[in-house]
Formats: structure tokens, sequence, C-alpha cells
């Protein structure tokens, strides 16, 4: 009974990893499969620590317990896949199937093969409670511990063993796709938790043999509780440490735009002096005409910055539209839609290419289609008529922490030295018949906002290298699966 008593307590290990997690890390839908899957262990090993109370409980008992605890062991498979399906279809990977046993790995982790392994385990669980799952319980005599009670199993013993190893295999598939993840914190917590899981389903699995003793789950629960609750851990910090640099970000943009909002106003009031002495005078009689001359180019220099200062008001002025969680590829994608006439009629080819599923950016909707829609209108507008190659790509990368955004284009190019200031407002180069207006720092402020950047990589005359980078999402919402996109236009 001692033995029995420790290994429950054992059990409650993870039980109580899972309530601290409950308090502690409840933001996201991955958190709650952690949760579950500690509990599920906690009742594994109750399940085995029932059989050695032999001498306190009737065998009736004891069997009725060892079933009903059943679940624990076999319930964990649907757990194993949900996590790993939200971690996988969520963040962004290659999607690119090169190969037919890539694409039966991505097969299993879908949300139809998430309910049919569900379905799976509770056809198991109900085999085990009639003769041809467990029998009964036999007396099994050890060396090293008191006898204790050792289940007897039925005809459909091999179905279990077939869950079990269904188990492993899929442990397998989900380290070698997580290598496919881009985001190094996902990346290390899912073959840091598919590991633990499967050094803990083996020595579960030396259970089966009687001689080797039922305490060899209770080192795999040690193992894999401690294990996995320190990945987790560090996983949550290493995100809280990304959001608040994110966060420290947005701080001082707030900062700076207040600043830049109180400069506005103080311009306007001491520009509001200038205007009305500037009256004063102009009422007076006793000026020269030179004096009127010199008093006039004072009014227009007023008025020209009574008109700039609102202009930059208006250029700050934060948007009201809110920000949620969206597929970056879908608003590329309708962003091409919008500018398709404007292509079609300048006979520029566009060619998009994205391999990664999927991109979620918390982002204004609005405001990003426009941003890619003034970076084609850009680009269009900077290719001569007599161009022999006219043609835009844009491309996807993934780094640990954002998604990159290649937008390269084979216009007249933009001198070195105006890669900075070409994203200042108000500023226009004069290389272009309609000008650039707004466009560019348009789009400099909005990358801004949504807390990335854009930058001249390149530019020659043979043409502009973008790179625009965004921070990831992914984090909150789930994702579906999508096939590789390669979305062209050729108006040439």
């Amino acid at each position: 009974m001692i033995i029995g008593i420790v290994i429950c307590a054992i059990g409650l290990l993870p039980l109580f990893l899972a309530l601290s997690i409950s308090k502690v890390y409840n933001e996201t839908k991955l958190s709650v499969g952690m949760i579950i899957c500690m509990i599920l262990i906690t009742i594994w090993q109750l399940d085995i620590g029932v059989l050695y109370f032999k001498d306190v409980l009737s065998e009736d008992i004891v069997l009725f317990l060892f079933k009903l605890f059943h679940g624990g062991s076999t319930f964990i498979l649907p757990t194993v896949l949900y996590m790993a399906y939200w971690i996988i279809n969520n963040q962004p990977s290659v999607t690119e199937k090169t190969n037919w046993l890539t694409k039966m790995s991505y097969a299993l982790f879908t949300k139809k093969a998430l309910i049919g392994f569900t379905i799976w385990s509770m056809v198991v669980y109900s085999i085990s409670w009639t003769n041809l799952g467990i029998t009964g319980l036999g007396v099994a005599n050890e060396r090293f511990t008191s006898n204790h009670y050792f289940p007897e199993y039925g005809p459909l013993l091999w179905v279990y063993f077939l869950h079990m190893a269904a188990i492993v295999f899929f442990l397998l598939v989900v380290c070698v796709l997580s290598l496919r993840i881009r985001n190094s914190h996902f990346k290390n917590f899912l073959m840091g938790f598919s590991f633990n899981a499967l050094v803990l389903i083996v020595l579960g699995a030396l259970n089966f043999i009687p001689l080797t003793g039922l305490l060899t789950s209770s080192i795999g629960v040690i193992i894999f509780s401690v294990g996995s609750i320190h990945i987790f851990v560090k996983f949550n910090v290493d995100l809280k440490i990304h959001s608040y640099e994110l966060m420290e970000k947005q701080k001082k943009l707030d900062y700076t735009g207040q600043l830049t909002g109180s400069l506005i106003h103080e311009v306007k009031n001491t520009n509001a002096i200038i205007k009305s002495f500037s009256r004063l005078l102009n009422n007076s009689g006793d000026l020269t005409e030179r004096d009127k001359q010199t008093l006039e180019m004072v009014c227009r220099s007023s008025q020209h910055l009574d008109q700039l200062t609102d202009n930059y008001s208006a250029y700050m002025k934060a948007s009201s539209l809110p920000f949620k969680t969206e597929d970056l590829v879908e608003i590329i994608q309708e962003s091409i839609e919008f500018s398709a006439g404007m292509l079609q009629e300048n006979k520029v080819e566009l060619q998009f290419i994205n391999t990664y599923s999927p991109l979620n950016v918390y982002l204004n909707r609005t405001n990003l289609e426009q941003v890619f829609i003034n970076l084609i209108k850009n680009s269009v507008e900077a290719m001569p008529e007599d161009k022999p190659e006219k043609k835009i790509t844009i491309s996807t990368e993934i780094d640990d922490k954002n998604i990159i955004i290649n937008f390269i284009d084979t216009g007249k190019g933009i001198p070195k030295d105006n890669w900075v200031s070409v994203f200042d407002p108000f500023i226009s180069l004069g290389n272009k018949k309609r000008g650039m207006g707004l466009g560019l720092p348009f789009v400099k402020k909005m990358m801004i906002e949504h807390l990335g950047d854009i930058n001249i990589v390149e530019s020659s005359p043979h043409g502009t290298h973008f790179k625009l980078e965004i921070p990831q999402e992914g984090m909150l919402n789930g994702g579906n699966y999508q096939k590789p996109i390669e979305y062209r236009l050729d108006n040439a």
C-alpha cells in the first residue's frame, strides 16, 4: 500500500503543475492543451497506483478504478495531437510538399484528423470496459516490491498496443514537422515536448511486463512533468519578453507622436503671433514699397507654415479603425487584385510567391492593404514606358520574430543618397513624371504603426528592392492550412 501511495503522490505532481499553469499561463489554447495533458498524466498514475492497494481495497473496486482511470493513457493521443495541430497549423511553416511522406504528415494534423482520433480513443477506452479489453486482475509477485494486482488483458489487447504505437508514431512525425516551423520559440517547445512525451510512453510501455514492475512509469512521469514544465515556462517567458519589447516600442512611438503633436501646436501658436503682427504692420501707413514686399513674403511664408503644420497634423493622426489578427497572404492578394487594372494598363507583370502558411499578423486591414497598393503604384510609376522588362516580384520569408516581405521592381531605381529621405513626407525626388506624393511616407508610417519597418535593400537603374518587416502574430488564434501560393499577373 505504501508503494501505491507513493505512486499516487508522484501522480499528483502533474496535477499541481497543471493548476499552476492555469493560474499563471492561461492566455492561449496551448496552455489549455498543457493543462489537459498534465491532468491525464495524473489519471494515468492513479491508474497504476490503485493496483498496489491489494491489501486495502477489494479486487472488484480495484478493477473498476483501474478501468476508470485507464482513460488517462488512452486520451493522451488526441491531446498531443491537439497541441501539435494548434502549433503546426497556426505558425508559419514551409507548405511546399515535395514528397508523399510530407504530404501524409500534414494530412494527419487537420481538424478532421483530430476529431477522428478522438473518436478512436473513445472506442479504445470503451473496449477496456469489456472482457475483450481487460478481463480481470491477477497477482504479480516481484522481488523488490510487495504483491500487487496486475491487469489481465483480453483478445483485443492488440488494439491498445496499436493505440500506443500510434502515439509514438505521431510524436515522431511532430518532431519532423517541427523542423519546418520558422519561429524558434514554438519549434523548441514542440521538439522538447515531443521528446519528453516519447520518454514517458516508452517507460510507460514497460508496465505491460510484470517483472519490470509498475514503477517505471513513475520515473517517466517525473521526467515528463519537470521537463515539459521547464520548456513551457521558458517558452512563455520568451514570448513575454518579445511582447514586452513590442510594447516598449509602441510606447516610444506613442511618446514620439505626442511630442510631435506638442511641437506642431507650439509652432502654430507662434505662427499665429507672426500673422497677427504682420496684419498690424500691413495696416500702418508708414511702409515703403520695399517694406510692403518684404511683409508680403513674411505673410506668404506664414501661410505656407500654417498649411504645412495642418498637413503634418493630418499625417500624424492615428487611425480609428480596429486592429485584429488576419492572414497577411489574403491582404497581399486583395491588394494585387485592386491594382490589376493599373498593372494591365501599364503592361507590368506581377508575381507573388509565398511558401508559408499561415502568415498571421495583428493588423489594420484597410491600412495594410493600402501599403501594398501604394508600393505597387509607386513601382509602376517608376518604370519608364520603354523599359524592356516591367516586372514586380513580391515574396515572403520568416525569421524568429518577423514576417519579411521582399518587394522588388524593375524601375529606374532610387539614388542611394535618397534611400532614407524617400520616406519623408512632402518631399518629392522629382524622378517620376507623376511624383511620389505621400505614397512611400504613408507606407513607412503604417509599417511603424504595425510595429514593423520598411527599408530599401538595394536600388540601381535596374530596379529597387524594398524589405518590409512586421511581427508575427499566430499566438492567439488558429490558422487553416493552405497550399503553396504563386500568384501571377502577366500583362507583358
